[in-house]
């Protein structure tokens, strides 16, 4: 089972269609986002028409809560002054922005996407019951929308949030920077019970340094089971596309001029 999933796309289109060529060379056998299609570039209503043609399974990130009330607030998490002005100015310009039809799409995304898996190829076994693995996809955390898990998290801290959402597999974005941690919060007998928290980094609006859209290509093989650690590989796939164009876009818009430099940089 390949599964490809993006997130933070963030209104930055020539990034979300790059990426979706590449998804498409690559023949998933299905695609989700995690959210944030909106805020901080010019381009809000055609990625929400980019995404809604595909017919791609979408959560609600905090951003496009925010947008599909019509709130002033993104649920972001600004440290300084000028960043907490220059948010003001990017949910403004999005508000203004957004059509109708767009802000009530983002207002029926679901919070959360859980899928089950049984990969097993025994035909022993074929109408026993199994335990299946569990894939669950959030924006921030399985707790709130806008809670950031950061690499740096303690393990067990994580596999605790893992555990209380009763996930095999977390995806997730947000933070927009990218890791897999296979991390354990309890044992069951001797046995150590290994679950998977994966940050999908972002398309639009990368934050680690690298400028290229990041998305993940999720491989789940019927080796899988719940508690182990094995038949799951996780590929971080950055695609090249025109920051130029999506950095320029910002400049010549309302938006502050920093985002431009922040798409240039990664």
């Amino acid at each position: 089972m390949k599964i490809a999933l993006f997130s933070d796309i963030h209104a930055n289109l020539p990034a979300l269609e790059a990426v979706l060529a590449d998804i498409d060379s690559r023949q998933p056998d299905a695609v989700y986002c995690l959210g944030d299609l909106v805020g901080y570039n010019i381009w809000p209503n055609e990625v929400i028409a980019t995404i809604r043609q595909r017919g791609i399974p979408t959560i609600a990130g905090n951003y496009d809560y925010g947008i599909g009330r019509s709130s002033d607030d993104c649920g972001c998490a600004y440290r300084e002054e000028d960043e907490k002005a220059m948010g003001k100015v990017s949910i403004a310009y999005t508000n203004k922005t957004v059509g109708d039809s767009e802000r009530q799409y983002l207002r029926t995304l679901p919070t959360h996407i859980r899928v089950e898996f049984e990969l097993g190829n025994d035909p022993a076994h074929l109408w026993q019951q199994q335990t299946p693995v569990t894939l669950l996809l959030v924006h921030g955390s399985p707790r709130r929308v806008n809670e950031y898990l950061f690499e740096d998290r303690g393990d067990r801290s994580l596999g605790r949030v893992l555990e209380g959402a009763s996930a095999d597999i977390l995806c997730f974005g947000h933070t927009h920077k990218p890791f897999h941690k296979v991390v354990s919060a309890e044992a069951t007998g001797a046995e150590t019970y290994w679950r998977h928290a994966i940050n999908i980094g972002s398309v639009g609006k990368p934050k680690d340094g690298d400028p290229r859209a990041c998305y993940v290509i999720l491989t789940i093989d019927e080796t899988a089971r719940p508690g182990s650690a094995d038949g799951v590989q996780v590929e971080f796939v950055r695609v090249a596309y025109d920051v130029e164009k999506a950095a320029r876009a910002v400049e010549e818009s309302e938006l502050p001029d920093p985002y431009a430099d922040m798409l240039r940089r990664g």
